[in-house]
C-alpha cells in the first residue's frame, strides 16, 4: 500500500485528462477555435467593451453586462491561449462550449423565433427572421461549438502541450 494513494490517484486523473491519441493534425482544429475565433474575439471583448463586450451584452438581455462583458473576453482569452497551445485542452474546451451555447440562446434562438425569447432581444440590425436566417448567422457559434465538442473528446492531439506532458517517463 503507498502511503500517498490521493496523489496517485490525482496523477492518474491528470494523465486520463492530458491523454490524446488524436492525430497531430488536430493542431488545425485547435487554431481554427484558438487562434481564429477565441482569443481574438477575447481581446476585441476587452478593447471595444461598449461595441462587442459589456455594450452589447446588454443590447442583448444578458444579465450584469458589465461584469459579463470582461468576465467573458477573460475566459476566451485564456482558454483560446490553453487550447492554441494544447495544454489541459478538454478543459479549457467545457467553458468555450458554455459560452457558445449562450450565444446561440442569447442571440439566434430570438432570429429563429423572429421576436424577444425571455430577457433575449432581437438585434435592432436582423432584417430576416426564421430558420435559415438563423442558420445564417449562428454557422460561426455552431462551427465553434462543434470545434471545441471535438477538442473535448480527443484532447489536443500529438502536437499539443497535454501529448508532451503525457509523454514524460513516470
Amino acid at each position: 500500500m503507498t502511503p500517498y494513494p490521493q496523489f496517485y490517484d490525482s496523477a492518474d486523473e491528470m494523465d486520463d485528462l492530458l491523454h490524446t491519441e488524436a492525430p497531430g493534425w488536430s493542431i488545425l482544429v485547435r487554431l481554427l477555435v484558438g487562434l481564429v475565433v477565441f482569443l481574438p474575439e477575447g481581446i476585441q471583448k476587452l478593447i471595444f467593451a461598449d461595441v462587442l463586450g459589456a455594450g452589447r451584452f446588454a443590447k442583448i438581455g444578458i444579465p450584469f453586462p458589465d461584469l459579463m462583458g470582461p468576465f467573458v473576453g477573460a475566459v476566451e482569452i485564456v482558454c483560446g491561449t490553453l487550447i492554441i497551445i494544447g495544454f489541459l485542452t478538454r478543459l479549457a474546451a467545457i467553458p468555450l462550449i458554455i459560452v457558445m451555447i449562450v450565444a446561440l440562446v442569447s442571440t439566434k434562438l430570438p432570429i429563429l423565433v423572429g421576436h424577444d425569447v425571455g430577457m433575449f432581444h432581437l438585434a435592432q440590425d436582423i432584417k430576416r427572421t426564421g430558420f435559415w436566417s438563423m442558420m445564417h448567422e449562428a454557422r460561426a457559434d455552431l462551427t465553434m461549438l462543434l470545434g471545441c465538442i471535438y477538442l473535448l473528446i480527443v484532447g489536443g492531439g500529438r502536437w499539443s502541450a497535454d501529448a508532451l506532458l503525457c509523454r514524460r517517463t513516470p
